[in-house]
């Protein structure tokens, strides 16, 4: 832990949540802090996140104005390192290849995209007749591919049908096969019959998918590997979905994977072959499926052991003895499992300043946006949810949708005024405030008693915790040791303040349940250090900036070759890898090895310093 940092002053009820820390010159941060993103149309802004994406709004404020009103570390309790080496500066996440993720299966294994071949079961039912590709001459089926790949100028493809229906359904299931995201019908024209082939994409797209045979011996969901880059999972299912006609909910998972990243990750579907799916890699962009196989089971969320990343840091300042001891301690001591900042969203437009209040939730309105910032100021003078929802254009927000409420329900009548808003919504503020607490205990804890066990810490035997005396403490170590979230089935330290705390928001530690089954916060236990496994690393040098550092799956695939250094080269990177459990975020391991504020809004300050 760092110990030349003085301890920060006792924290009071209702008082600002947060552990101060020493400001530094605003000059050496700007020398610090270097980590950024690009969007896709060049513009530079700061990004340190696992994934986080961006609301777009048409308001032409520069990205650095709307990270104004932004969160930053303090805001959700981040604030103690464990180590007490040096930092130094870096550039995290300057192309989404630097940040590269692989799903650690419940099988322990890391997954990855190495075989887009298909099963051979599957191309031996394909040779059956009823689909046989002949009945297509070889321009229509130019013709087809060009319309799938959306390259015809057309909106569909007529084919002249055969006077016999069973030739014509013939052709009409070989279009299907062969070129998923067709849909085809039948129409007459001048007495002679025509295939239409269109892509079925909008509305149709989503209809329920044709029955099709399905051998009753082989598994009834198809397993596959989605190797993706730039795209978050549900925008990748949606994306398959639409192209082979099914509702998103046909596939399953064990995790959501970063959106600024190259990710790699198992996937399932039901009934749906692997022929359809390999048939995707023609038309899809930034998206690889491979590794099919076929199983009895679907996916479920927090199945997955874990998650193997890569990740390269450009332009770093530190020696390479502050690296080895940056990286060092990582590996050996870890890092503070801290919720990330994208658990409670970049700016206070995406958090909304969420606090409890009576064992109910109250948004206090905080945005970036002007508009929003308008309605707050009316909010915070009013107090009248109808004059506040007039600044909202759009009405159909969060914040609109809260204030219609109180409105319609009078400001005493929160509970119900809060059940507009989609439940997903409700159920984030809740979570980010077990998350804020958690953060905030933790460095209180850390703070307070450093990196050693002490009697009144928790640790799990099985799925229970206990409180150790002080004589246990003695054999335990600072790895050992959870703090729950809050909630009415957790117990809590005996020497730290819990109670204190949920007190200033209104809450009775003792009474936490709720009527609302939404509102009533259960609880869990979560540990206080990581240590990463796997962990490796190397510096390394280079001359072009926009040159991929790592060697992906599918450049493997397509055996491009792996990228060669220059011992010479001008600029250096750090190149580290390390394997985490579930619910653990990469961003905090990288920010204790650089010892920087991981928030969007404070990257945003340092980058607008630098590069002006």
């Amino acid at each position: 832990m760092d110990e030349s940092k003085p301890a920060p002053a006792p924290v009071h009820p209702g008082e600002k949540r947060g552990c101060p820390e020493d400001e530094e010159d605003e000059a050496a941060m700007t020398k610090r802090a270097r980590v950024e993103e690009e969007n896709e149309n060049g513009a530079r802004r700061a990004a340190i996140s696992d994934g986080e994406e961006e609301e777009e709004d048409g308001s032409g404020e520069s990205f650095a104005d709307m990270m104004k009103h932004g969160l930053i570390e303090l805001d959700v309790g981040i604030c103690k390192y464990v180590s007490d080496h040096e930092g130094f500066s870096g550039i995290l996440k300057e192309r989404y290849s630097d940040f590269v993720v692989h799903e650690i299966s419940k099988e322990g294994k890391i997954v990855h995209l190495d075989d887009l071949s298909i099963p051979e079961e599957v191309q031996v039912r394909e040779e059956n007749p009823t689909t046989d590709s002949s009945v297509l001459t070889d321009e229509q089926k130019k013709q087809l591919e060009e319309l799938q790949l959306f390259k015809n100028k057309e909106s569909f493809v007529s084919i002249e049908g055969d006077e016999s229906k069973d030739k014509r359904t013939l052709v009409h299931k070989a279009i299907k096969t062969q070129f998923p995201g067709l849909e085809t019908k039948t129409e007459e024209k001048d007495g002679r019959k025509f295939i239409v082939a269109y892509h079925a994409a909008g509305k149709k797209a989503l209809a329920a998918p044709r029955k099709h045979f399905w051998p009753k011996n082989r598994g009834s969901f198809c397993h596959f590997v989605l190797y993706k880059e730039n795209k978050d999972t549900m925008d990748a299912i949606n994306v398959l979905s639409k192209f082979l006609r099914l509702r998103p909910n046909m596939f399953s998972y064990m995790g959501t994977k970063d959106k600024r990243a190259i990710t790699v990750q198992e996937i399932a579907v039901l009934k749906i072959t692997a022929e359809r799916l390999a048939h995707l890699n023609k038309c899809l962009m930034n998206l690889k499926l491979g590794n099919f196989s076929y199983k009895n089971h679907p996916l479920k969320l927090g199945e997955l052991q874990g998650n193997h990343f890569t990740v390269v840091i450009r332009n770093i300042s530190g020696t390479d003895a502050q690296v080895h001891q940056a990286m060092t301690s990582l590996k050996q001591t870890g890092f503070i499992n801290y919720y990330g900042m994208q658990r409670f969203g970049t700016t206070r437009r995406a958090t909304h300043r969420r606090h409890l209040r009576s064992r109910y939730m109250l948004i206090n309105i905080y945005s970036f946006k002007e508009f929003l910032v308008r309605c707050r100021e009316e909010w915070a003078r009013t107090q009248d949810p109808e004059a506040a929802l007039k600044k909202l254009p759009n009405k159909r927000c969060v914040e609109g949708q809260l204030l219609r409420g109180l409105s319609q329900h009078g400001k005493n009548n929160i509970v119900t005024a809060f059940g507009l808003i989609p439940r997903n919504n409700r159920l984030m503020y809740i979570h980010s405030y077990q998350s804020v607490v958690w953060n905030t205990m933790v460095s209180r804890r850390i703070d307070a008693f450093g990196l050693t066990a002490v009697e009144g810490d928790l640790v799990l035997r099985g799925t229970k915790a206990h409180i150790l005396s002080e004589e246990e403490a003695k054999s335990h170590s600072i790895h050992d040791i959870v703090m729950p979230l809050p909630g009415f089935d957790v117990i809590y330290p005996s020497h730290h303040g819990y109670r204190e705390m949920l007190s200033a928001d209104g809450l009775d530690i003792d009474n936490m349940r709720h009527k609302i089954k939404d509102y009533s916060l259960a609880g869990a236990y979560r540990r206080v250090l990581i240590r990463p496994s796997d962990v490796s690393w190397e510096v390394i040098q280079y001359d072009d900036p926009k040159i991929s550092l790592v060697h992906t799956d599918f450049e493997k695939i397509e055996k491009k070759p792996a990228p060669v250094f220059n011992k010479e080269g001008k600029y250096r990177a750090l190149r580290l890898e390390f394997s985490l459990p579930p619910s653990t975020y990469a961003t905090m391991a990288i920010r204790e090895v650089l010892k920087l504020d991981t928030s969007i809004k404070k990257q945003t300050q340092l980058n607008t310093t630098w590069f002006n």
